[in-house]
């Protein structure tokens, strides 16, 4: 050989295999024709790159080492092949050489996950219900068990890759034979080819199916919380492992109460000789809503006081009557009082009405009209 291997990539005669990498990847930066294109740096790259294979080969550099010729006479640097992967190996740490590819890919592969949208009761949604869903998915076939192959046949090795999953394609370029891996056209990538598919699945090794589950939903949930059933959306390609299935939840409208975070909120209304004077109002909770006499000692209703005097749009927090949290503790109950003015009077109420209004002086009421308050930004620059 014309030039010592290790003399051109600047390394010690015992470096290790990490070492001579790092040192070739230096300098392939440098010396590449995309970054140089200098004719004497692409022939410097082609030295550096033939001295790279030949310390990289155990049997070449223990020949070299021996005072031999690993090229057998050929001048080094000169008709010196090297692959493209050994080049790519060096700049990102694979394995490079011809057995150094991806290899045969796998037919069993993770299944991909399912999403079932499903409508539940406000109750349900505040205090966890059960529920039975039908989900049509892929199943494992049980004819092959997965291995997408007809019983009493099984997949045999590819004859174009020889099982490896991949066939290599060679060019010629000014820097030597440039070699590329590429999946097999004939096996897909697999290596193996089935002679006989079965016919349930056609080689899949799954197939559709219904089937019934029953999802269990915690209290507390909301519109748009998704509950997750692990394994059990689609089961892969080849009988791989299922994906996950998602329980997205919708929460139905409820006629009474409408629902804010935790808490609930309703409005109830009452004639103005209501507020005035003052009632007690009965009121149903939520867990009247969760099959009537399935469990004794319910409380289905509750009553609260109004006080006399009470203004339409008074709100009173009824603490703890909310929903239920996910992490625990419940929200309140808060309930709006709107006061209703009658519309239409008969001539006894309008009499009745106009007595009222002279025992309290409000025969004529003038109306109190307040200034509106400054905002704090407005008191502090005048506006």
């Amino acid at each position: 050989m014309s030039q010592d291997p290790y003399d051109l990539l600047g390394v010690a005669r015992d470096a290790d295999a990490d070492t001579i990498k790092k040192a070739y990847r230096r300098l392939a930066r440098q010396l590449h024709p995309d970054v140089n294109p200098d004719p004497e740096s692409q022939e410097k790259f082609k030295e550096v790159t033939a001295a790279y294979e030949v310390l990289t080969d155990p049997q070449k550099r223990a020949a070299f080492d021996r005072g031999g010729d690993p090229f057998g006479g050929a001048g080094f640097g000169q008709g010196a092949g090297f692959s493209f992967t050994d080049i790519m190996d060096a700049f990102f740490g694979g394995q490079g050489g011809p057995g150094g590819g991806r290899g045969p890919r796998s037919r069993m592969r993770r299944g991909q996950d399912a999403l079932i949208r499903i409508e539940i009761d406000l109750a349900e949604a505040a205090f966890g219900v059960s529920r039975e869903l039908k989900v049509d998915t892929a199943v494992l076939c049980e004819t092959c068990h997965g291995d997408g192959a007809a019983p009493g046949s099984q997949p045999v090795p590819c004859e174009t890759c020889r099982g490896q999953g991949e066939v290599a394609h060679v060019q010629r370029s000014f820097l030597g034979e440039v070699r590329t891996l590429r999946p097999c056209a004939a096996c897909r990538g697999f290596g193996t080819i089935i002679p006989e598919p079965c016919r349930e699945c056609s080689g899949d090794g799954r197939v559709r199916s219904r089937r019934t589950l029953t999802v269990k939903i915690p209290a507390g949930v909301d519109t748009g919380t998704r509950v997750q059933l692990g394994e059990q959306g689609e089961v892969g390609p080849g009988g791989g492992p299922a994906g996950d299935l998602y329980v997205e939840i919708h929460v139905a409208s409820h006629p009474t109460f409408t629902r804010e975070g935790n808490d609930l909120h309703c409005t109830v209304t009452l004639p103005m000789t209501a507020a005035a004077l003052g009632t007690t109002l009965t009121l149903p909770t939520l867990e009247a809503d969760v099959e009537q006499g399935a469990e004794s000692g319910v409380e289905t209703s509750f009553e609260i006081e109004v006080e006399p005097g009470t203004q339409s749009g008074t709100q009173q927090v009824l603490r703890g009557r909310g929903v239920p949290g996910l992490r625990g503790g419940r929200g309140d109950l808060v309930v709006t009082t709107i006061v209703e003015t009658p519309s239409r009077l008969d001539p006894r109420q309008e009499e009745l009405l106009r007595e009222l209004a002279a025992l309290r002086g409000e025969e004529q009421p003038s109306g109190q009209v307040k200034a509106q308050q400054k905002s704090v930004f407005g008191r502090l620059f005048g506006h």
